[in-house]
């Protein structure tokens, strides 16, 4: 995994996919439910997950993720609600987002009561407005975020349909070519409000240690950001 060291009473974690007990294109640690792989080795492969964080797998909080901007207070054990963020500021509430090319995204708020945002942030959430919201769900003074493993400006091409309201929103260097930088776009949407730090993976770059829609022709499997508020 991939931890951040946030400015607070937080773990943040950014797995890859080694770990678990998926095979096949789904190896290892997939995360995600809406594939084919078996459902006992994603529920296995979640559990795995929350020790390595020391959470409670039965406390778990995810979404339906719909790339849309909706983010929502979590609830320890729901995870069928539609949407593609989850705050919390509660103790034993962790919180899983799950990606393979979007991005996952955390949020912390960094004075007063702890607050984490987590969100999954794709090219049709980030122009609706997932990361204002994001933000917004942990306003309460000065944050920090971090913009975890996705699909990178190197891999990440897109017509013109897709690159003009990126250029109108976030400037005309988040499009190289026919390459559209995410990551620059996302940081750009996040530094409005808060300090942002990026790891600049490319999940499609990196199939040892990331699932990839793009690279993988849609059969793959997920990683994501796990995350819960310590104390």
């Amino acid at each position: 995994m991939i931890r951040w060291d946030a400015p607070g009473p937080y773990v943040v974690a950014f797995p890859t996919r080694n770990g678990g007990v998926s095979v096949g294109p789904y190896a290892s640690l997939n995360l995600g439910l809406l594939t084919d792989d078996d459902p006992a080795n994603v529920e296995e492969n979640r559990s795995r997950l929350c020790n390595a964080v020391s959470a409670d797998l039965g406390r778990l909080a995810m979404n339906r993720q719909v790339h849309a901007a909706a983010v929502h207070r979590a609830v320890a054990g729901i995870r069928d609600r539609a949407g593609d963020g989850l705050w919390t500021d509660e103790l034993r509430v962790p919180m899983l987002k799950l990606a393979a090319d979007c991005l996952p995204v955390a949020v912390a708020r960094t004075r007063g009561q702890p607050a984490l945002a987590l969100l999954h942030v794709g090219r049709m959430g980030l122009l609706e407005g997932v990361v204002a919201a994001g933000v917004a769900a942990v306003d309460g003074g000065p944050a920090a975020a971090i913009v975890g493993p996705g699909i990178g400006p190197c891999c990440y091409e897109v017509g013109d349909e897709v690159a003009a309201p990126f250029r109108e929103r976030f400037g005309d260097d988040v499009v190289r070519g026919c390459n559209l930088d995410l990551w620059t776009a996302a940081e750009r949407a996040l530094a409005e409000a808060v300090s942002v730090e990026r790891t600049d993976l490319c999940t499609a770059c990196h199939p040892e240690l990331f699932f990839s829609h793009r690279r993988d022709h849609g059969v793959t499997g997920r990683q994501g950001v796990v995350a819960r508020v310590a104390r």
